[in-house]
């Protein structure tokens, strides 16, 4: 005989991202959770909140397995949609704001959304692309930074409008999908990373572990939440452990040094170009920054000197995120101990995260050899959305591979090498463009960023390019750096020419898109045989 049915059994033992902020509510219900400009609240009513939100959502036919679609900068109603629909068993399909309205089309079609939450100033254009898939039945507005908004619409608050705040109470298993996270796509269309309870419930245990993030951490969410980094790395961390989130919209230098000394912060997290602006902010040398405990960066590794800077100037422990989407995303960490006297290397595997470099028939490699980085753990990724031959491809041998090439030291450190498309073929040799960018910060001091990338040659195939941008007020000698490279590095490695520009093409997430730079230098060398 049974001893309970299935829904008491599934409300005991289930791992449901949804419960860790319950859990939250329950533990410390009168600890801030979030703060959103002049809003602050509780954890017990956040926690009222989203109950309320996907009560409504259940009085309006949303189910387990369905899929809303969340259209919002950073807010309070972005978490408050997230955790609701994790309650429910619906999934979470975030849209990057960068879209234009027929990439924001394909994603509502090709992950069956039913609904959409679009913050106000969104609203226009987001229509554009819901009037492409009549299967969105339902749009409903949040505030966000405000606009005119069709009064016949539903609101966000209106949704809500005799709501119960009792817990939901529905059968959710644990490697239900939580989230569809659209990566992007160069020449097709992006795929649907296919996240779980599991995955993302042992990503944000195992970054609290590895970081020591504790109920007293105030965090800044400035990284856009429809991101994994953001959201996971950090959001359903700090909501785990009951940490406060301070919300927002994107990175302003000034705003963030006042956060920091106002409401003692003492957890960042960005990219290196905004530690860089952070250290040339004018007030930098008068705030007090005494209150930081840790500052996370992620995309790239931090050129020596300015990592060198950062740690004196902002006195606390740096960490450097490295993973990838399908890895919830975070696979490895670079750790505090190990900055400055490994810099450049991806860290060390985190809790719950196997780590191993294979060749292209499937043997795993000794430290010292190269090849592709697989990794093995319950934060991957279930699937790629109804992509059969994608996901059997990333899954082959056993292993989840990343499409990186990289490999061990002896000291069981990972060194990124590139991405496999990074990998620039010239001349008969593979020189992986991230050496090569290394170098070039190393060969001249007025270099503020660089990209370097394979453009088409006649005599090389694909020519080494460097794509600079100077620092304010420098300037930058294409034959000086190209010797001083020559130096750094093997000649053949060196660029075969340096382009200056003003700025460098970002994601949304402020990562540089080589393809970008690989299409608009397509042409540079035409007609070119030397």
């Amino acid at each position: 005989m049974a001893y309970m049915d299935e829904l008491s059994g599934n409300l005991i033992h289930r791992v449901n991202v949804g419960d860790s902020l319950t859990r939250s509510a329950a533990r410390r219900p009168d600890g801030v959770a979030v703060v959103d400009g002049d809003r602050r609240f509780s954890y017990a009513e956040l926690n009222d909140w989203v109950n309320r939100v996907a009560n409504a959502l259940d009085a309006r036919g949303y189910t387990r397995g369905d899929a809303l679609a969340l259209a919002s900068g950073n807010s309070v109603e972005f978490l408050v949609t997230y955790y609701a629909c994790a309650k429910l068993g619906v999934v979470c399909v975030p849209i990057n704001l960068g879209w234009r309205a027929d990439e924001v089309a394909y994603v509502l079609g090709h992950s069956k959304a039913r609904g959409i939450v679009v913050e106000a100033q969104l609203v226009a254009g987001m229509t554009e692309a819901t009037d492409q898939v009549p299967a969105v039945r339902d749009l409903v507005v949040a505030p966000g930074t405000g606009g005119d908004v069709d009064p016949g619409l539903l609101t966000f608050a209106a949704l809500t409008d005799g709501a119960s705040n009792a817990e939901p109470e529905h059968v959710v298993g644990d490697r239900d999908p939580i989230t569809y996270l659209y990566t992007s796509g160069t020449t097709s269309r992006p795929k649907g990373v296919v996240g779980n309870h599991t995955a993302i419930y042992l990503e944000s245990m195992t970054m609290a572990l590895e970081a020591r993030f504790a109920e007293d951490d105030r965090f800044v969410a400035m990284m856009p939440m429809f991101h994994t980094a953001q959201l996971n790395c950090h959001c359903t961390s700090a909501v785990m452990v009951g940490a406060t989130i301070h919300v927002h919209r994107g990175f302003d230098a000034a705003r963030l040094l006042e956060t920091i000394e106002t409401e003692r912060i003492t957890q960042i997290f960005g990219l290196p170009m905004m530690y860089r602006q952070l250290l040339d902010d004018p007030d930098i040398g008068r705030r007090d920054l005494s209150s930081l405990r840790r500052a996370l960066y992620a995309m790239a590794p931090m050129p020596e000197e300015q990592l060198k800077r950062c740690i004196e100037v902002f006195d606390c422990g740096f960490y450097l995120l490295f993973g990838q989407t399908e890895m919830s995303p975070t696979a490895t960490i670079f750790r505090p101990e190990h900055q400055l006297t490994h810099n450049g290397a991806a860290g060390t595997p985190v809790v719950n995260v196997q780590v191993g470099i294979m060749d292209e028939d499937g043997r795993l490699l000794p430290a010292g050899e190269q090849g592709e980085i697989v990794y093995r753990g319950p934060h991957t990724m279930s699937e790629y959305l109804d992509d059969p031959e994608a996901t059997a491809a990333a899954f082959a041998h056993g292993w989840f591979h990343s499409g990186d090439v990289g490999a061990f030291d002896d000291d069981g450190l990972l060194w990124f090498r590139d991405r496999h498309k990074d990998v620039i073929k010239t001349g008969g040799e593979n020189v992986a463009s991230i050496e090569v960018e290394k170098a070039v910060y190393a060969a001249d001091p007025n270099v503020a960023e660089v990209v370097v990338v394979g453009l088409p040659h006649e005599r090389w195939s694909e020519a080494i390019t460097a794509v600079v941008v100077p620092k304010p007020g420098a300037r930058v000698d294409e034959r000086a750096l190209i010797d001083a490279v020559k130096r750094l590095v093997d000649p053949y490695k060196a660029p075969k020419a340096v382009i200056v520009c003003d700025e460098l093409p970002r994601t949304s997430t402020g990562k540089v898109q080589k393809n970008v730079v690989r299409q608009r230098y397509a042409e540079h060398y035409a007609g070119a045989s030397a």
